[in-house]
């Protein structure tokens, strides 16, 4: 049973179920029965359904609608409605992905019903229990019988938390399976005329973190810094819904509108903004997931956080922290990045486009080990 929930999910979920078909077809003693459950963590068609459609994901056979709502109303709404489509469906084994509420409602699920877990994206840690995502990765980590390793790092942080190293698999990185496997489709698909965009010559931005954009005072900061770096270069925003709704309640949209060379769209679907990532000149970022595209696109992003999960963006790759609070940090580090040269596309360790491969593989040996009763899938 794979269960997702948001953007990520769908990009790292792709590549597992295409690993899945492909091992099915050349070892007639693999038999998989995938079973995708959609949460809706996620529910604007921007940032979910259009996913399915561009990486040949198959529809839910169930979507749980729970919607948004607070940390913990909504990761209760999802345990509640997951809870019956697993006693109903009885999996051999229930697949989370990254760091969202759903993924740790699926595991507490998972875990209360003695169903085995496994976890991609395992092990990940910034070291800020402030951010939702890590109190998520932290808990998931310790329910999961598979661990699921994207970079070392991760290896590192479980065996410090004590988890039985059998217990954790390096594999890769699914999300760069899914670039690398779509990336010639691109450059097609961004929108840059249509925004009058000259490749190389933009930046693109993508801001939702509740430390960046829930408050009035670090909002207007950022709306600030954005109007600054749009005097510098043409910025794309594609503005996640929840940012959206914060800039409209604390009455920014006005002063954003009218800032010459900054263009705001509504969320773009996969191949689109992924062809506008991989033709800016930068990125300005407090995504997680774009830190690893980038470094892999060779394109520098700018992440606005104090901390990252995934330190090997920073050490082998184009990325580089700056201090959120500190708008003056943000546009010298711009300033540095357009006086360099272009940086080359990062090679780290594993993310080579057959992540989803090895962990096929280590389904394939754990599951046939396991005892089945008729019926479970």
């Amino acid at each position: 049973m794979f269960v997702v929930a948001a953007r990520p999910n769908f990009m790292k979920a792709a590549p597992v179920l295409a690993a899945m078909r492909a091992r099915q077809g050349e070892d007639d003693d693999v038999r998989f029965s995938p079973f995708v459950v959609h949460t809706g963590q996620h529910y604007d068609a921007g940032l979910s359904d259009v996913f399915f459609e561009q990486l040949s994901l198959p529809r839910p056979d169930r979507d749980l609608g729970v919607g948004s709502g607070s940390h913990a109303v909504q990761t209760a709404e999802v345990m509640r409605a997951l809870e019956p489509v697993v006693l109903e469906q009885r999996p051999d084994l229930v697949l989370v992905f990254g760091d969202v509420n759903s993924t740790l409602a699926a595991a507490l699920v998972a875990a209360k019903l003695g169903v085995p877990l496994g976890h991609v994206e395992a092990g990940l840690r910034s070291g800020d229990r402030a951010m939702p995502e890590e109190v998520n990765r932290l808990l998931t980590d310790q329910l999961a019988d598979l661990l699921f390793v994207t970079e070392r790092s991760g290896l590192a942080n479980l065996a410090r938390e004590g988890v039985d190293p059998g217990r954790v698999h390096f594999v890769g990185n699914t999300m760069i399976d899914a670039l690398l496997a779509h990336r010639e489709r691109f450059a097609q698909a961004a929108p840059l005329g249509e925004l009058g965009l000259t490749p190389g010559e933009y930046a693109c931005v993508t801001f939702h973190r509740p430390s960046n954009v829930d408050g009035e005072a670090s909002l207007t900061r950022l709306c600030g810094l954005l109007r600054e770096l749009a005097a510098r270069l043409p910025v794309v925003f594609p503005v996640h819904p929840r940012t959206r709704a914060r800039i409209e309640a604390l009455g920014l949209g006005a002063s954003l509108a009218g800032a010459a060379g900054l263009t705001l769209t509504e969320p773009l679907d996969y191949l689109s903004f992924m062809g506008l990532v991989a033709q800016a000149r930068l990125v300005m970022t407090d995504s997680g997931g774009i830190q690893e595209e980038t470094s892999v696109l060779g394109v520098p992003c700018l992440t606005l956080r104090e901390t990252t999960e995934r330190p090997v963006t920073v050490a082998e790759g184009t990325n580089r922290l700056v201090p959120p609070g500190d708008p003056a940090a943000a546009l010298a580090a711009v300033d540095d990045v357009l006086a360099r040269p272009h940086p080359a596309p990062a090679a780290i360790e594993l993310w080579d486009g057959c992540a989803a491969g090895r962990i096929v593989d280590v389904l394939v040996r754990y599951l046939g080990a396991r005892p089945t009763e008729a019926g479970d899938t």
